[in-house]
C-alpha cells in the first residue's frame, strides 16, 4: 500500500509490536532560525536587532525582546518600581521559564501568545501577541546569553558592545520618551542595579557569544590628519617654538592654515566635467558640485582668514562668537551673522584654531544643524585638537567631517604634576579605551558639582527646544560617573 510518493505506510496489524510508520508534513516556518543578541542596556541591541531584519530581507522575520517576560510584580514590588526600588536588571526578575516555552513552540512550528509588559503600570497587561510561523526571529535583551536552555535553542549568538556613557545617554533617552521615567530615577537606578548587574551577570555572557559587536566602531568617524612631510613638521616646529618671533609666526601659520583648508576642501562635494582646451581637446575634471562657504568660529577662528582667502579668494563667509560662561563652563553664543541662503550651500567649513574639550565645537556645528545645514556637508577644521574634543564631537555628529593639523595630549606634564590643557571645569571623558586613545587619568576639581536637578534641568529645557539631548546626556553621564568615582 502506498499512500504518496515516498511515503510508504505500514498498517497495523494488531500485534502490539508491530510500528506504524505514517506520513509527516514539515511546514516551511517550521525550520525557524533564532538569532540572540545579548548587551547592557543601551548599548544599541535594538538598533543591531533592526539592522540585521533590513539586512535579512525576508518576509516573517520576528523581534523578539525579552522586556516581555518581566515577572508580574506583587502590590509590594510594584510600589517599590515606582520608587525605583526594584531591580528590574536582575536575572531573578526574567520569567524564563516562560520565554523558553514560547521559543521551543516556535521552533515546534506552534502559535505562541508574547505578554506585552507595561513599563508606566510596571504589570503585564491582558493583551498578548501572537506570533506564528515566522522564518527567524532575532531574540535581543540583556540576558538573551545567559540562559543554558535558550542558547541551545539559538542559531547564531552575539554580544553587542558600547562604552558606559553611550548606554546611560540611550537608556535615559529612552526612558523619559517611551517609558514616562524621570531623569532622577534613570540615574539612580543606573547605579544602584543597572552598572552592578551588568558588571555580575551581562558581560560574562561575553563568552557565550560567537560574534561580538562594537556598536561604537560601526557608526565611529576617524578624523582626518594632514601628512607630516618635513615641510610641515619644521613649520609646526617653528608656530610652537615659544622664542618665534611674531613675524614668523605669522607667516607660517598662514602657510598652515592654506594647507588645512586645501585639506579640508578635499572632503568637498565634486561633480564631472568635460572641459575643452584651447587646443581643441577634451579634457575631464571635476567641478565643486554647489556653493562652497566658511563659517568661521570667533575669536581664534580669525587666524585661518588669511590662508581661507588664499584658498578661497570669493567665498561667502559667516561668523559665530562662542565664550565659555565663567560661572558654569558652559559655552554660550553671543554673536551669529551667516549667509541667508546657508542651508542650500553643498559644502561649509567650520574653522577654529583650537579644539580641547569640544564644547565650541559642539556649539558651533548645533548652529549650523539649527540653520538647515545637513551634517555630512559640514567639515570641520582646526589647526589643534585633544582626544576628548575629538571624541565628543564625533560622537554626537558623526555624519560630519574632522580635518585636525595636529592631535595633543589632554594634559601634560609641568613641574611634574599633570595639567589639563582644556578648562578644569569642563567635563571629563570616561577613564576607558575609545576608537581615538586610551584615557587613563584626569584632573579633577575638588569642588565639582554634579547636582541632579542641575542635570535635570538640563535635560528638560533641550527636550523642549528640540536640541540635541544626546549631546546633553554625554555630558550628563561623565558628571555621574566622574563623581560616584571620587566617592
Amino acid at each position: 500500500m502506498n499512500t504518496g510518493i515516498g511515503s510508504p505506510a505500514i498498517v497495523a496489524d494488531g500485534n502490539p509490536d508491530t510500528i506504524a510508520k505514517r506520513a509527516h508534513y514539515s511546514p516551511p516556518w517550521a525550520d525557524l532560525s533564532i538569532i540572540g543578541i545579548a548587551g547592557s542596556s543601551g548599548s544599541g541591541k535594538s538598533t543591531l536587532s533592526h539592522a540585521i531584519v533590513s539586512k535579512l530581507n525576508l518576509p516573517w522575520v520576528v523581534i523578539l525582546s525579552m522586556d516581555s517576560y518581566y515577572k508580574p510584580l506583587s502590590p509590594e514590588d510594584s510600589k517599590k518600581a515606582f520608587l525605583n526600588e526594584y531591580d528590574f536588571d536582575s536575572p531573578e526578575a526574567i520569567d524564563f521559564d516562560a520565554l523558553v516555552q514560547t521559543l521551543r513552540d516556535l521552533k515546534a512550528g506552534k502559535r505562541a501568545e508574547i505578554p506585552v509588559y507595561s513599563f508606566q503600570k510596571h504589570q503585564r497587561l491582558k493583551e498578548t501577541t501572537t506570533i506564528y510561523s515566522p522564518h527567524v526571529l532575532v531574540l535581543e535583551g540583556i540576558f538573551a546569553l545567559y540562559d543554558q536552555r535558550i542558547m541551545d535553542l539559538m542559531d547564531m549568538r552575539v554580544y553587542c558592545e558600547a562604552d558606559a556613557d553611550t548606554c546611560l545617554s540611550r537608556r535615559i533617552l529612552r526612558d523619559i520618551k517611551d517609558r514616562g521615567r524621570t531623569v532622577e530615577g534613570c540615574i539612580e537606578q543606573w547605579f544602584r542595579f543597572v552598572k552592578p548587574n551588568y558588571e555580575k551577570y551581562v558581560l560574562p555572557q561575553r563568552n557565550n557569544a560567537e560574534n561580538r559587536v562594537a556598536m561604537a566602531s560601526l557608526f565611529l568617524i576617524e578624523p582626518l590628519f594632514l601628512r607630516k612631510p618635513p615641510q610641515l613638521k619644521g613649520m609646526n616646529t617653528i608656530v610652537q617654538d615659544i622664542d618665534t618671533s611674531s613675524e614668523d609666526f605669522i607667516f607660517y601659520f598662514d602657510r598652515f592654515s592654506c594647507l588645512l583648508i586645501e585639506e579640508a576642501l578635499n572632503n568637498a562635494h565634486f561633480k564631472e566635467l568635460a572641459v575643452e582646451t584651447p587646443s581643441g581637446k577634451m579634457y575631464n575634471g571635476l567641478a565643486p558640485k554647489g556653493e562652497v562657504s566658511a563659517v568661521i568660529v570667533l575669536r581664534g577662528g580669525a587666524a585661518f582668514e588669511a590662508g581661507l582667502r588664499r584658498v578661497i579668494p570669493d567665498g561667502r563667509t559667516g561668523r559665530l562668537l562662542i565664550q565659555s560662561n565663567v560661572r558654569t563652563g558652559e559655552p554660550e553664543l553671543h554673536y551669529l551673522k551667516l549667509p541667508k541662503d546657508i542651508s542650500t550651500h553643498d559644502t561649509v567649513l567650520l574653522l577654529d584654531a583650537q579644539m580641547s574639550s569640544g564644547g565650541s565645537a559642539l556649539m558651533a556645528v548645533q548652529v549650523l544643524v539649527d540653520h538647515g545645514v545637513p551634517q555630512d556637508r559640514i567639515v570641520f577644521a582646526t589647526y589643534s585638537a585633544g582626544y576628548v574634543g575629538v571624541y565628543r564631537l564625533t560622537k554626537v555628529f558623526p555624519e560630519v567631517t574632522v580635518v585636525i593639523g595636529n592631535m595633543v595630549a589632554d594634559f601634560e606634564e609641568r613641574a611634574g604634576e599633570p595639567i589639563c590643557i582644556f578648562p578644569a571645569h569642563d567635563i571629563m571623558p570616561p577613564a576607558e579605551t575609545t576608537g581615538l586613545g586610551s584615557f587613563e587619568s584626569y584632573l579633577m576639581p575638588q569642588n565639582f558639582d554634579a547636582d541632579v536637578t542641575v542635570i535635570r534641568k538640563m535635560v528638560l529645557e533641550h527636550l523642549d527646544t528640540g536640541h540635541n539631548v544626546e549631546l546633553i546626556l554625554h555630558s550628563c553621564s561623565r558628571v555621574i560617573d566622574s563623581e560616584t568615582i571620587l566617592n
